[in-house]
């Protein structure tokens, strides 16, 4: 076993594991540390199996969307520290099925559909790189400048409509 099958297995477990301590805290801002977590492990793998590039986009943008998640969950929730009784499960048995025949039918699709043949050689991670480039620059850049703005403007919208107006005496 070569020490990268050993790495992409530690990091695959660290972000399954930390996947489940997201609903096993008690607290929002646990939760996002613990989201965190799970996809850095993610960021991770991808450097393992020699993804610079995917790797530290995935570390760098979970980093911020996480930390910034975590900073309005403290200005917004009532109890962000998680020193109350929270439940952060709801609808169990439904969320059960679903992730149970979420799980049998991705397992079925691994197995049963035909992938095409294997490729016989990769192009080597500099140029993964260029051609992921050329990708996203290209004819997906409409798709990920639209998502960015929606988001930003969500962000904006959340915060206006949360913060109370500030009442001038005359």
């Amino acid at each position: 076993m070569t020490a990268q099958m050993f790495f992409i297995g530690f990091f695959g477990l660290a972000a399954v594991w930390f996947g489940i301590v997201v609903f096993r805290t008690f607290s929002m801002v646990r939760s996002a540390l613990a989201l965190l977590f799970s996809q850095t492990a993610l960021g991770a793998m991808f450097l393992s199996m020699q993804a610079e590039f995917l790797g530290v986009l995935q570390i760098m943008m979970m980093a911020t969307e996480m930390s910034i998640m975590a900073i309005f969950m403290v200005m917004f929730m009532m109890d962000p520290g998680g020193l109350g009784t929270m439940e952060m499960t709801h609808q169990k048995r439904l969320s059960l099925w679903a992730g149970f025949v979420s799980f049998v039918g991705a397992v079925l699709v691994a197995i049963f559909v035909d992938w095409g043949p294997i490729a016989a050689t990769a192009p080597d991670a500099a140029q993964q790189t260029v051609d992921l480039g050329l990708e996203l620059l290209g004819r997906s850049m409409l798709i990920f400048e639209t998502a960015g703005i929606t988001i930003l403007t969500a962000m904006i919208a959340a915060t206006a409509v949360a913060i109370q107006p500030i009442k001038r005496s005359s």
